[in-house]
């Protein structure tokens, strides 16, 4: 695979994203690991693509190394480090965008699916090219 380009998401954190800790729940990190995933997929991928494959995760590792609190800068970015049959590993990283420390890592399995029966679909060697020309 060739070197992989970054998707990144800019975000400010707001109250609801807080926890009673008042810093960023877990679960919202998590969220936005799905959320930068989606987008990224949104962008990349060619529209009969988008009409005939979903995506769903097989597993999360996450990383929680620093908080975040209300009003911080974050920048999410994330890339594809390998595809298997039907399958991508995704890594995203999560940082403050001001002071540059890493917040959050995660690596996630994803597996693409037909969207119609919901079965696995094998990612073709044209689509990892594609998408590593129109990241």
């Amino acid at each position: 695979m060739a070197e992989p380009q970054i998707f990144h998401q800019r975000l400010i954190v707001k109250a609801e994203h807080l926890d009673e800790l008042n810093h960023v729940n877990n679960v919202q990190y998590l969220q936005w690991v799905q959320d930068v995933a989606k987008g990224h997929w949104e962008k990349a991928a060619k529209e009969e693509w988008l009409e005939n494959f979903v995506w769903v995760v097989l597993n999360h590792f996450i990383e929680y190394k620093k908080p975040a609190y209300l009003g911080d800068k974050l920048l999410i970015q994330t890339h594809i480090n390998e595809f298997q049959g039907p399958k991508s590993n995704r890594f995203v990283r999560i940082t403050n965008e001001e002071t540059q420390e890493l917040l959050v890592q995660a690596s996630t399995w994803w597996c693409m699916l037909h969207a119609d029966s919901l079965r696995p679909a094998r990612i073709t060697s044209d689509m990892i090219d594609y998408y590593e020309k129109n990241q």
